[in-house]
Protein backbone atom coordinates (compact mmCIF):
# COMPACT_ATOMS: atom_id res chain seq x y z
CA UNK A 1 0.00 0.00 0.00
CA UNK A 2 1.40 3.33 -0.69
CA UNK A 3 0.12 6.00 1.62
CA UNK A 4 1.02 8.96 -0.59
CA UNK A 5 -0.88 7.68 -3.71
CA UNK A 6 -3.45 6.73 -1.03
CA UNK A 7 -3.79 10.16 0.78
CA UNK A 8 -3.98 11.48 -2.75
CA UNK A 9 -6.99 9.66 -3.69
CA UNK A 10 -8.45 10.30 -0.55
CA UNK A 11 -8.31 14.54 -1.63
CA UNK A 12 -9.30 14.32 -4.84
CA UNK A 13 -12.66 12.38 -3.20
CA UNK A 14 -13.21 15.08 -0.78
CA UNK A 15 -12.54 18.28 -3.40
CA UNK A 16 -14.60 16.14 -5.92
CA UNK A 17 -17.62 16.23 -3.28
CA UNK A 18 -16.89 19.98 -2.39
CA UNK A 19 -16.14 19.20 1.52
CA UNK A 20 -13.75 20.25 3.62
CA UNK A 21 -11.13 18.28 5.84
CA UNK A 22 -13.64 19.22 8.46
CA UNK A 23 -16.87 18.05 7.10
CA UNK A 24 -15.19 15.05 5.75
CA UNK A 25 -13.69 13.93 9.55
CA UNK A 26 -17.62 14.92 10.74
CA UNK A 27 -18.77 12.52 8.12
CA UNK A 28 -16.75 9.52 9.16
CA UNK A 29 -16.82 10.25 12.63
CA UNK A 30 -12.97 11.39 13.10
CA UNK A 31 -10.69 14.40 13.69
CA UNK A 32 -10.18 16.73 10.86
CA UNK A 33 -6.35 15.64 12.47
CA UNK A 34 -7.06 12.78 11.11
CA UNK A 35 -8.35 13.67 7.61
CA UNK A 36 -4.62 15.92 7.25
CA UNK A 37 -2.40 12.87 8.32
CA UNK A 38 -4.41 10.80 5.80
CA UNK A 39 -4.21 13.31 2.99
CA UNK A 40 -0.45 14.09 3.65
CA UNK A 41 0.27 10.03 3.54
CA UNK A 42 1.40 10.14 7.43
CA UNK A 43 -0.93 7.68 8.18
CA UNK A 44 -3.87 5.37 6.73
CA UNK A 45 -7.26 4.95 7.69
CA UNK A 46 -8.24 1.88 9.93
CA UNK A 47 -10.33 -1.00 8.02
CA UNK A 48 -13.67 0.06 9.44
CA UNK A 49 -12.94 3.40 8.25
CA UNK A 50 -11.64 2.38 4.60
CA UNK A 51 -14.81 0.47 4.05
CA UNK A 52 -16.77 3.62 5.07
CA UNK A 53 -14.99 5.46 2.20
CA UNK A 54 -15.80 2.98 -0.15
CA UNK A 55 -19.40 2.96 0.52
CA UNK A 56 -20.27 7.00 1.22
CA UNK A 57 -18.58 7.45 -2.42
CA UNK A 58 -19.48 4.76 -4.21
CA UNK A 59 -15.79 3.45 -4.65
CA UNK A 60 -14.16 -0.20 -4.44
CA UNK A 61 -11.54 -1.22 -2.05
CA UNK A 62 -8.75 -1.87 -4.98
CA UNK A 63 -9.19 1.66 -6.22
CA UNK A 64 -9.24 3.40 -2.83
CA UNK A 65 -5.47 1.09 -2.21
CA UNK A 66 -4.21 1.37 -5.37
CA UNK A 67 -4.85 5.15 -5.16
CA UNK A 68 -6.90 5.76 -8.46
CA UNK A 69 -10.06 4.62 -9.64
CA UNK A 70 -10.12 1.99 -12.55
CA UNK A 71 -11.96 1.74 -15.97
CA UNK A 72 -15.09 2.32 -16.38
CA UNK A 73 -17.60 1.14 -18.55
CA UNK A 74 -18.60 3.06 -21.44
CA UNK A 75 -21.91 2.78 -23.17
CA UNK A 76 -21.84 1.93 -27.19
CA UNK A 77 -24.41 4.29 -28.93
CA UNK A 78 -23.74 2.55 -32.42
CA UNK A 79 -25.20 -0.20 -31.43
CA UNK A 80 -27.16 0.14 -35.07
CA UNK A 81 -24.60 -0.15 -36.90
CA UNK A 82 -22.32 -2.85 -35.18
CA UNK A 83 -22.69 -6.69 -35.93
CA UNK A 84 -24.49 -8.12 -32.81
CA UNK A 85 -21.95 -10.51 -32.08
CA UNK A 86 -19.56 -7.46 -32.23
CA UNK A 87 -21.59 -6.25 -29.39
CA UNK A 88 -22.05 -9.61 -27.38
CA UNK A 89 -17.78 -9.85 -27.27
CA UNK A 90 -17.97 -6.50 -26.25
CA UNK A 91 -20.16 -6.72 -23.23
CA UNK A 92 -18.10 -10.14 -22.40
CA UNK A 93 -15.00 -8.20 -22.36
CA UNK A 94 -15.49 -5.10 -20.18
CA UNK A 95 -17.16 -7.59 -18.01
CA UNK A 96 -13.75 -9.28 -17.70
CA UNK A 97 -12.11 -5.98 -17.00
CA UNK A 98 -14.46 -4.75 -14.43
CA UNK A 99 -14.33 -7.71 -12.30
CA UNK A 100 -14.44 -6.89 -8.53
CA UNK A 101 -11.18 -7.23 -6.98
CA UNK A 102 -12.44 -5.97 -3.70
CA UNK A 103 -9.67 -7.14 -0.36
CA UNK A 104 -10.55 -8.53 2.60
CA UNK A 105 -9.22 -7.54 6.25
CA UNK A 106 -7.77 -8.86 9.35
CA UNK A 107 -6.49 -7.30 11.98
CA UNK A 108 -2.69 -7.12 13.01
CA UNK A 109 -1.61 -7.15 16.70
CA UNK A 110 0.80 -7.48 19.14
CA UNK A 111 1.55 -10.38 21.91
CA UNK A 112 3.98 -8.57 23.89
CA UNK A 113 2.80 -6.88 26.78
CA UNK A 114 5.74 -4.01 26.38
CA UNK A 115 4.03 -2.68 23.16
CA UNK A 116 0.70 -1.99 21.41
CA UNK A 117 0.74 -2.49 17.73
CA UNK A 118 -1.96 -1.95 15.78
CA UNK A 119 -1.82 -2.58 11.95
CA UNK A 120 -4.26 -4.42 9.21
CA UNK A 121 -3.47 -6.99 6.18
CA UNK A 122 -4.96 -6.66 3.01
CA UNK A 123 -5.52 -9.40 1.01
CA UNK A 124 -6.98 -10.91 -2.26
CA UNK A 125 -6.68 -13.82 -4.65
CA UNK A 126 -3.51 -11.28 -6.42
CA UNK A 127 -1.93 -10.21 -3.58
CA UNK A 128 -1.18 -10.07 0.45
CA UNK A 129 -0.59 -6.34 1.98
CA UNK A 130 0.74 -5.71 5.07
CA UNK A 131 0.09 -1.94 7.08
CA UNK A 132 1.39 -1.80 10.48
CA UNK A 133 -0.14 2.12 11.46
CA UNK A 134 0.89 2.35 15.08
CA UNK A 135 3.80 1.01 17.50
CA UNK A 136 3.58 2.30 21.06
CA UNK A 137 5.40 1.27 23.86
CA UNK A 138 3.86 0.68 27.50
CA UNK A 139 6.32 -0.50 29.53
CA UNK A 140 8.50 0.87 32.19
CA UNK A 141 9.31 4.59 31.65
CA UNK A 142 12.28 5.06 29.07
CA UNK A 143 12.85 8.72 28.61
CA UNK A 144 16.59 7.84 27.43
CA UNK A 145 17.85 9.65 24.00
CA UNK A 146 19.23 6.93 22.02
CA UNK A 147 22.23 7.43 19.44
CA UNK A 148 20.89 5.39 16.70
CA UNK A 149 17.38 3.33 16.89
CA UNK A 150 16.41 1.21 13.82
CA UNK A 151 13.54 -1.49 13.46
CA UNK A 152 12.93 -4.79 11.45
CA UNK A 153 9.90 -6.83 10.34
CA UNK A 154 11.14 -10.57 10.10
CA UNK A 155 9.03 -13.74 9.63
CA UNK A 156 9.92 -17.00 10.76
CA UNK A 157 9.14 -19.85 8.88
CA UNK A 158 10.43 -23.64 9.09
CA UNK A 159 13.20 -22.26 11.48
CA UNK A 160 14.04 -19.63 8.59
CA UNK A 161 14.46 -15.97 9.68
CA UNK A 162 14.18 -13.67 6.75
CA UNK A 163 13.68 -9.91 6.72
CA UNK A 164 10.43 -8.53 4.97
CA UNK A 165 10.84 -4.59 5.44
CA UNK A 166 12.89 -2.13 7.50
CA UNK A 167 12.03 1.33 9.24
CA UNK A 168 14.03 4.31 8.56
CA UNK A 169 16.84 4.82 11.83
CA UNK A 170 17.10 8.05 13.25
CA UNK A 171 19.56 9.10 15.40
CA UNK A 172 19.43 11.20 18.82
CA UNK A 173 15.74 10.57 19.36
CA UNK A 174 13.51 8.58 22.53
CA UNK A 175 12.23 4.78 22.31
CA UNK A 176 8.67 6.84 21.87
CA UNK A 177 9.76 9.77 19.54
CA UNK A 178 11.10 7.35 17.34
CA UNK A 179 7.61 5.07 17.10
CA UNK A 180 5.23 8.44 17.36
CA UNK A 181 7.02 8.69 13.74
CA UNK A 182 7.48 5.00 12.67
CA UNK A 183 4.80 2.55 10.28
CA UNK A 184 5.63 -0.28 8.54
CA UNK A 185 4.43 -1.50 4.75
CA UNK A 186 4.88 -4.21 2.71
CA UNK A 187 3.02 -4.38 -0.26
CA UNK A 188 2.58 -7.68 -2.58
CA UNK A 189 3.79 -9.69 0.01
CA UNK A 190 5.14 -13.10 -1.17
CA UNK A 191 3.21 -15.09 1.29
CA UNK A 192 -0.77 -15.70 0.52
CA UNK A 193 -2.52 -14.95 3.66
CA UNK A 194 -3.27 -18.38 4.37
CA UNK A 195 0.06 -19.03 4.64
CA UNK A 196 0.76 -16.06 6.61
CA UNK A 197 -0.80 -17.48 9.69
CA UNK A 198 1.20 -20.17 9.81
CA UNK A 199 4.12 -18.27 9.70
CA UNK A 200 5.70 -16.42 12.92
CA UNK A 201 6.06 -12.69 12.21
CA UNK A 202 7.76 -10.58 14.96
CA UNK A 203 9.05 -6.47 15.00
CA UNK A 204 12.74 -6.42 16.84
CA UNK A 205 13.60 -3.02 17.48
CA UNK A 206 17.05 -1.98 18.49
CA UNK A 207 18.40 1.09 20.25
CA UNK A 208 22.01 1.79 20.78
CA UNK A 209 22.82 3.59 24.04
CA UNK A 210 25.52 6.55 24.06
CA UNK A 211 27.50 4.09 25.97
CA UNK A 212 27.64 2.12 22.77
CA UNK A 213 25.26 -0.60 24.34
CA UNK A 214 22.82 -2.08 22.10
CA UNK A 215 19.04 -2.69 23.77
CA UNK A 216 17.01 -5.44 21.52
CA UNK A 217 13.34 -5.44 21.61
CA UNK A 218 11.72 -8.40 20.02
CA UNK A 219 8.11 -8.01 19.69
CA UNK A 220 5.62 -11.22 17.91
CA UNK A 221 2.82 -9.78 15.88
CA UNK A 222 -0.63 -12.09 15.75
CA UNK A 223 -2.74 -11.90 12.79
CA UNK A 224 -6.20 -12.09 14.57
CA UNK A 225 -8.68 -14.52 12.73
CA UNK A 226 -8.08 -17.22 10.05
CA UNK A 227 -7.83 -16.03 5.91
CA UNK A 228 -10.89 -17.13 3.40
Amino acid sequence: MDQDKIGNFIKSIRLENNLTQKELADRLGVTYQAVSKWENGKNVPDIGILKQICEEFDINMDELLNGEKGPKQKKNYGIIIIPVIMVVIGIILIGLINQPKDFEFKTISSKCTDFKITGSAAYNKEKTSIYISNIEFCGKEDTEVYKEIECNLFEKENNTKTRISSCAIKNNTTLEDFLRDTDIKVDNYSLACKNLTSSTLFLEIEALTKENKTITYTIPIKLNDTCK
